[in-house]
Parts: structure tokens; sequence; C-alpha cells
């Protein structure tokens, strides 16, 4: 099985563990928020969302002014549950397909921003690379390609499995290039699983180049803070002072 059917099957298994109406997840609180904020501003643009998942990025930028958000990801459960959220909402500007970016035509969307929650994780050194090259030819000029990713160093430096971990398998270096298993907690207690292909800081960057981008990226290191710990001490508190995430926003 090779990487991509193996991402495949684990969301088309879990799917209804990710449906979710508001935040549920550890990265609902310690990452997404702060990703949509850098996505503004909303009012008019265009996103296309890749590795989109059941959609609820997608479904909060339109709550805050997007035109229109197209989705795309390689589950088709996932897939699924996005469009029976669409339909429930009535999202008329939200558009929902099972796709692998790497089939877009260059220039196919023509987009104000291109984001991926959470995508690279999945992806080898070279796949990550070829993505963000098709990500780059998807956007307008001016345009913004926003994504997240696990913080490199996180599997390395945090030990004990709750509420977030990774396998680490080799060391920060030699451990390049090898998929890492772990899972995340909801805050019902919920766990589900996911997977972080190791890559370092030199492989965003790099593969940011090799896509076309020559602007400096905005980078930010996302950890717990004051307001998370007071939503609920024991989920929170043992991930305090830890890089949990990293957020990059470049313009073409």
């Amino acid at each position: 099985m090779n990487s991509d059917q193996d991402t495949k099957s684990l969301y088309d298994g879990q799917a209804s563990q990710w449906q979710r109406t508001g935040p549920v997840l550890l990265s609902d609180y310690s990452a997404r928020p702060f990703v949509m904020d850098l996505c503004e501003p909303l009012k008019g643009y265009s996103i296309l969302d890749i590795g989109c998942g059941e959609g609820y990025v997608g479904r909060e930028l339109l709550k805050r002014g997007a035109a229109r958000i197209h989705g795309i990801d390689i589950s088709d459960a996932m897939i699924e549950k996005a469009d029976a959220e669409k339909q429930k909402l009535g999202l008329e500007n939200a558009t929902y397909e099972v796709r692998d970016i790497r089939g877009l035509g260059d220039s196919e969307f023509q987009v104000d921003t291109v984001l991926a929650m959470f995508l690279f994780n999945y992806l080898n050194v070279a796949d990550t690379a070829e993505v963000m090259k098709k990500a780059y030819s998807q956007l307008k000029h001016g345009g913004h390609f926003i994504f997240s990713v696990p913080h490199p160093s996180l599997a390395f430096l945090k030990q004990d499995k709750y509420p977030f971990y990774f396998e680490k398998r080799g060391g920060y270096f030699s451990g390049r290039n090898i998929l890492f298993p772990g899972e995340i907690w909801r805050r019902d207690g919920i766990a589900v699983g996911v997977q972080c292909v190791h890559k370092t800081f030199e492989d965003y960057f790099t593969a940011m180049r090799y896509a076309g981008f020559i602007h400096m990226p905005e980078v930010h290191e996302l950890h717990i803070n004051d307001e998370h710990v007071a939503i609920d001490p024991e989920f929170f508190t043992p991930l305090i002072d830890l890089p949990l995430h990293v957020a990059f926003k470049v313009k073409k």
C-alpha cells in the first residue's frame, strides 16, 4: 500500500470522528483559529482548500466573509461528510470533490488563497515540493499560500502521549522522510489516528522555493496559551511551552 492509499484508508475509516460543527480536536484550538486569522482579509475572496477533510475550516471561513470555498480531498468519506453539511446548511458558495491536487491542471482555479491545513505531514519531501508547485499555479498574482504543519521538533520533545503525540523513528535528521504514526485526542476523550512524514524546516523552505515562491514567508510557531488553559486545564496544561505547530503564509 502506498502512502496515498494509506492516508485515504485512514480517513475513510474515521471520517465520523472528524466531523464537527465547532472546536473539538486539539488543533481546533491550538492551530485552526490562528490559521483562519492568517487568511484575513476574506471578504470577496475565493479559496482553494486542499486536503479539506470534512470541510470544517472552509465553513468557518465562509462565516468570516469568504466569497467561495472549493475543497478537495482524496478521502471519499470526508467529502461525503463535507457535502452533507453543505446541504444541511444550504451553502451554495461551497463546493467539494474527491481529487488530488497533483491532478489539477496548471492555473485551473486561479483563486485568491490556497489553504492546506495539516496536509504536508502526509507527504514525503518530494511530493510536498510538487504539491506546493501545483498550489502556486492555482494562485492569482498577489494571492497567498497558507499552510500549517506539525512543528518539526515536536515528536522529539514530547515524550508522553496524551493529548497528542507522534511516535518518532530515528532522530531529527536521520528520521527525515520517515512516517511517524500518532494520535490526537478530542476533548470528549475520543482519539483519532494521524500521521507525520517527518520533515525539517529546511525542507519546507526548499519546497516553497522550488514551487516558485520568492517572497519571504510569514512563519509562526503555534503553542498553548493562557486562554486555552482557562478553557480546559486538564486537557491543555500538559502541552504548555511545547512547539505544537507551524503556520506559513507566503505571497505569489
